[in-house]
């Protein structure tokens, strides 16, 4: 049997769908909690930020997906310059030309 271009693309559409699919599907993180309140099978998730019962989908906490190092970038104390012309103290104007 020959695949035709027009199966071949169809394929390949179906199999992007199904990718896209599974990609949009909305992130559930399991809630650390101390105390299990759902039925037996089910634990804390937050989804949408709301704290409800069901199976996370995804190996990390909200939170710990969140937290990330902070890279601090240090500045160089560099003097600063003033744009006036120094002046010997007491006199009257500067005219440095």
């Amino acid at each position: 049997m020959r695949l035709t271009p027009a199966i071949a693309a169809a394929i390949g559409l179906f199999s992007t769908a199904m990718v896209d699919q599974a990609a949009a599907e909305p992130k559930i993180y399991a809630y650390p909690s101390s105390a299990n309140y759902c039925p037996t099978g089910l634990q804390p998730i937050t989804i949408s930020g709301v704290i409800c019962c069901g199976t996370p989908n995804q190996t990390m906490t909200y939170a710990e997906v969140k937290s990330h190092p902070v890279v601090r970038r240090h500045r160089v104390a560099t003097p600063r310059r003033s744009a006036r012309v120094p002046c010997p103290e007491g006199t009257k104007g500067c005219s440095y030309n």
